[in-house]
């Protein structure tokens, strides 16, 4: 699977996909964040035990966390990074499909591409780098060596 797509000075790069009862787990685990504090909210009050204002500082909490584990699950699963390439600037944004990061625009002059390796050895995989003389871009997904260095030489290519 081709993780990246590149056309019109724009860079896509798709996030292979978690192994589905991962994936499927983790979403369990995050609306469980957000309903059971809920529902105990409910029972409580239908308990007879009435509102108490710790519940509500758990509810917070828990939604917090949910929202951690979600941003996580989606990203998992439809992660996707948008990088514009201009000539003195580059713009990056994260898109979760449901929600997208802001846009960072960042000003950067005669970019260099490069690879650097992330995670284990063995998986021979690396993430790109786009960076200047004093300023650099780390893109989060990872590929493999041999993608990036296409990808790479692409870049390059576009740049001349």
């Amino acid at each position: 699977m081709q993780q990246y797509h590149f056309q019109n000075n724009t860079l896509h790069l798709k996030v292979k996909k978690s192994p589905f009862l991962v994936r499927a787990t983790m979403f369990v685990v995050a609306f469980s964040f957000f309903i059971f504090p809920v529902i105990g909210l409910i029972f409580s009050v239908i308990g007879g035990f009435g509102l108490n204002f710790s519940y509500f500082i758990a509810i917070g909490i828990f939604s917090l966390i949910g929202f951690y584990t979600l941003r996580v699950s989606l990203w998992n699963t439809y992660g996707e990074e948008t990088i514009q390439i201009f000539e003195n600037k580059v713009i990056y944004e994260a898109n979760y499909k449901w929600f997208k990061d802001a846009k960072k625009e960042t000003l950067i002059s005669n970019p260099n591409f490069y690879a650097a390796p992330a995670g284990y050895e063995e998986d021979n995989e690396g993430v790109l780098i786009i960076a200047s003389d004093e300023i650099k871009i780390e893109s989060v997904v990872k590929m493999k060596m041999n993608q990036l260095e296409d990808l790479i030489s692409i870049l390059k290519n576009s740049k001349s």
